[in-house]
């Protein structure tokens, strides 16, 4: 059981209270951290939707679903009883300034408690809620908003929502929440970075050869796919949760780890991104969709079958070579993957450091493979060293690459809580460091642009890929021409 530190009271509104993010994970991890004590007696957490429920029916809801997104044996009475008897419904037209009376009734209380108002709704929502908001005068200065991603589907609408969130709440009450994030292993790169001097000595182009992110996904795009089809990879993925690994991985040492510090550097790596020209665009990017083919052994559908939309052009697979234009990483190309219905689950961050510069052992059997830093995020938290070793045995030498491995679970006896976990809490305490500014936003948003643009004036379209596999031939070639080739994850 992780160590909690209790939070003050605090009144917790979900705007989509009854949909899938709620249930999926925000209401599992407010419950396993009122199961380790972080949640004072007197907190309360409102769902605010237009299911037509009441009070009891959604606790009621809530109990049956808790039992399939929590482990089994997180499920205990006393705790159940408690959690459930926080839970309260205000049903609600979250546009509709007339129909606020019951969320407003709930919270007439003006007892100085922190509020905070999750937005688990359409981006298009944030927007009027907020409006609606503060019309109702339901913000003070205790109060923060949770923004989910995306912001928005282009520059113009992040900076129109950014705008209209903006005229309520002042920027740090404002909660961007990617839950890449609050993963401990991306947590733990800026530890494994600034807290081990043998390794910031390394990290630059003097060393590195390359960085791979990869962010594959075995399952399609599921009920989903109303919101996907207007979407994309390259805005539901690459544009907030690849960019923010890359920049964990690029930024400048703070000089300290403080709520701004951290959110300042990895804003002048969004910056020094190597602007994406029409001719970057065609050699150093690749858009896949996948077609029907297998997964885990099973016949499934092709993209286009599942969204019923037969000349979708919405890509499913993103692929793109990124540069940093800085004195650290100048000549470092960055690799960016990520897609749906591949051959498995991984997220992973590869650091590829250059070959030997001489070969000592001329005459040995094997060898040649780089030594790799290999930082896993799922589907188990961790971080593998690739070394060279010599083989244990007589005759000759003969070399093998072999791993030193850290598995967060085993090395620290438990299991890493869920992100939720660590960023809700976050919110309530008002530390915004694991959080995107409005600044990054736009940013991410300035340089993905250029890359959509080009996609739409393409006349080929995404390249197919066949359903269980790890995407589009033309994502090998992008990085094969340069004498690379994808690390395709060995699981710790």
């Amino acid at each position: 059981m992780s160590t909690a530190i209790p939070v003050e009271p605090f009144d917790f509104v979900v705007f989509g209270g009854t949909g899938d993010l709620a249930v999926r994970k925000l209401l599992p991890a407010l419950y396993l951290r009122d199961r380790d004590g972080e949640l004072p007696p007197d907190t309360r957490i409102i769902a605010a939707s237009r299911a037509g429920l009441d009070t009891s029916g959604y606790r009621d809801k809530v109990r049956g679903e808790l039992g399939r997104f929590v482990p089994e044996h997180a499920l205990d009475q006393e705790t159940l009883q408690r959690f459930r008897a926080r839970l309260d419904y205000a049903s609600i037209d979250f546009a509709d300034g007339t129909d606020w009376a019951e969320l407003t009734t709930r919270l007439s209380d003006k007892s100085g408690k922190i509020r905070v108002f999750y937005l688990a709704c359409a981006p298009a929502l944030f927007g009027p809620i907020c409006a609606q908001l503060a019309e109702h005068d339901l913000v003070d200065a205790d109060s923060r908003v949770v923004l989910e991603k995306p912001i928005g589907h282009s520059l113009e609408s992040a900076r129109a929502i950014n705008d209209a969130v903006g005229a309520v709440f002042e920027e740090s009450q404002i909660f961007r929440i990617d839950h890449y994030l609050g993963k401990e292993s991306v947590q733990n790169l800026l530890v494994t970075r600034f807290a081990n001097t043998f390794l910031e000595p390394l990290w630059n182009s003097s060393w590195i050869d390359n960085i791979q992110i990869t962010v594959s996904e075995s399952l399609g795009v599921g009920a989903r796919g109303d919101y996907y089809d207007g979407s994309g990879a390259l805005r539901d993925m690459l544009q907030n949760h690849l960019l923010q690994m890359l920049c964990l991985v690029a930024m400048e040492p703070p000089t300290y780890v403080d709520r701004e510090t951290v959110r300042d550097e990895k804003l002048k790596v969004l910056l020094a991104l190597q602007p994406m020209t029409p001719k970057d665009v065609k050699r150093n990017t690749v858009a896949g969709q996948y077609v029907p083919g297998l997964s885990d052994g099973v016949a499934v559908p092709g993209y286009k079958e599942e969204v019923e939309n037969p000349d979708s052009r919405t890509e499913t697979f993103v692929a793109v070579k990124a540069e940093v234009r800085n004195w650290r990483w100048a000549g470092v190309p960055f690799y960016l993957r990520t897609g749906k219905r591949m051959e498995r689950r991984l997220s992973e961050i590869i650091i590829e450091f250059k070959p030997v510069p001489h070969p000592m052992f001329p005459d040995s059997e094997g060898g040649g493979e780089p030594n790799k830093l290999v930082i896993q995020l799922q589907p188990n938290e961790g971080m593998r060293l690739q070394m060279t070793a010599k083989q244990p045995g007589p005759g000759g030498i003969r070399l093998r690459p072999v791993a030193l491995d850290l598995s967060y679970t085993e090395a620290f006896a438990q299991p890493s809580p869920d992100a939720y976990e660590r960023l809700l809490m976050d919110v309530v305490r008002g530390n915004p460091t694991l959080f995107m500014r409005r600044d990054e936003v736009e940013a991410a948003w300035a340089w993905v642009e250029p890359i959509l643009s080009g996609w739409k004036q393409s006349e080929r379209g995404p390249r197919k890929y066949a359903a269980g596999t790890n995407g589009p031939t033309d994502a090998t070639t992008l990085i094969e021409r340069d004498g690379r080739t994808w690390h395709e994850g060995a699981t710790p």
